[in-house]
């Protein structure tokens, strides 16, 4: 594919001084996985919600409490039956260790089921927060490039502005066009200028957007190359995509398991009308220095039996709250379900329209230049005015612009389609980063 881009833009970028090695979008990946704040949350989120299964479990193992404790008294005593006083300081110790085993409780074996639920639904967030940041990555990758073009873009009309300002002022001293051409060119010239600040203000966010999600970067991104096949899903079918989507998305998978752990907290909360029964084994030592004190050792092991009557209406409560956060996460699950099903739709359709988008507009750059060319010649023979050339200039570079941005709509639509379907991998963004290319580059800005 040839280049489109007219010469004063390529002249532009040769200009530039020599620059580090680039960063490209692979590199700049690896970069957000370390340092990206969400997925580290994400990540965090998944290890405290792993331990809810050992806590679960520890409700239906021995449990074991050792329990001591030291007094002392000082007691008088007058009188009483036998008119006896008496005057009496001692200690006592006592020691108790207990054994506790649960022995039927249904709420701490609901516990236990519900944990296997949070946990996968803890793995399904983290899995699509990992693909959440490949998606963020590349499209703030290529919004600084975007970025980058409309300044390029905007530089070169600058130029070209600045160009026929030039020629306007010099025919208009020798006769040949009135004060309304120089005006012209000049109010162009200066909506130009505005135009380029705008585009670096611009360039500048897109830095930033980039920066919050990797932190420093240290070396200039790699620009897309010439060469962008462009080619259909495979397959190309997209109830195929779509019929994927709906069984592998983490999003839903996340939301099916937070069904199946609400419909588990329904079990639980009406357990409370259930018995519990506890076995309890253990071995009391008491020693006391009283002058009639007593020594003991007490070994003991029975049955403990809880039998709810009523509880106020609590169990029921609970009961019927669980239920309705139940409801409410399958209403959830239905939402997602279509959110994904519009996302991958969206998303097939987007790839499909910006292979046709990318070639109308190359197509247009053509009819653009031509217009171009077309319009200069008809104002040397006077058939046109100035205004017309300002025209017909800046809509080639307009034209040339979304051209470029045609290209990068293209990369992205198809990272959505596999981030929709849960098969965006650290493979795939290689084949795009294939794409890019390392000579050619945006530099860090200034600050």
């Amino acid at each position: 594919m040839p280049r489109i881009l007219p010469a004063l833009i390529s002249m532009l970028l040769c200009a530039l001084p020599q620059l580090s090695p680039a960063e490209d979008l692979i590199q700049i990946y690896d970069m957000a996985v370390v340092s990206d704040p969400t997925l580290r949350e994400a990540e965090q989120n998944l290890f405290a919600s792993r331990e809810v299964k050992p806590q679960a479990r520890s409700l239906l193992l021995p449990s074991v409490n050792l329990q001591g404790n030291l007094d002392y008294y000082d007691a008088d005593s007058r009188g009483g039956s036998l008119g006896i006083d008496r005057s009496d300081r001692y200690g006592t110790q006592e020691a108790q260790a207990v054994l506790s085993q649960s022995v039927y409780n249904r709420a701490s074996w609901m516990t236990l089921k519900q944990a296997d639920n949070v946990i996968a639904q803890a793995e399904a967030e983290y899995r699509n927060a990992q693909i959440d940041l490949m998606v963020k990555t590349t499209e703030a990758y290529f919004n600084v490039l975007r970025s980058a073009d409309a300044v390029t873009v905007q530089e070169a009309l600058l130029r070209a502005n600045e160009r026929q300002l030039e020629q306007s002022k010099q025919r208009f001293e020798v006769g040949l066009v009135a004060i309304t051409d120089v005006n012209e060119s000049q109010a162009a010239y200066d909506r130009s200028r505005a135009d380029l600040i705008n585009a670096k203000n611009a360039l500048d966010n897109a830095w930033e957007a980039l920066r919050t999600i990797v932190g420093p970067i240290g070396a200039p991104l790699a620009r897309l190359g010439e060469k962008l096949p462009l080619a259909p899903p495979e397959p190309n079918d997209i109830q195929a995509w779509a019929g994927t989507a709906i069984r592998a998305n983490y999003g839903i998978l996340a939301a099916t398991e937070s069904v199946n752990a609400a419909k588990r907290t329904i079990e639980i909360e009406r357990s409370g009308y259930f018995p519990k029964v506890d076995l309890q084994a253990g071995y009391d030592v008491s020693r006391s220095g009283a002058e009639y004190g007593t020594d003991s050792d007490t070994g003991f092991v029975g049955l403990s039996v809880s039998v709810p009557i009523f509880q106020g209406g609590s169990v029921a409560s609970r009961t019927r709250e669980a239920g309705y956060r139940y409801r409410a996460s399958q209403d959830r699950l239905d939402q997602v379900r279509r959110q994904v099903d519009q996302q991958v739709k969206d998303a097939f359709r987007g790839i499909l329209s910006s292979i046709e988008d990318v070639k109308a507009r190359q197509a247009s750059i053509v009819s653009a230049r031509s217009a171009l060319e077309s319009t200069q010649a008809g104002l040397e023979v006077g058939t046109r005015t100035q205004v017309d050339v300002l025209n017909a200039q800046r809509s080639l570079f307009q034209a040339e612009f979304d051209y470029l941005s045609a290209r990068y709509d293209y990369i992205i639509n198809g990272v959505k389609l596999h981030q929709a379907t849960s098969t965006l991998t650290r493979d795939v963004l290689a084949k795009g980063n294939a794409w890019l290319e390392p000579g050619d580059v945006v530099p860090l800005p200034a600050n």
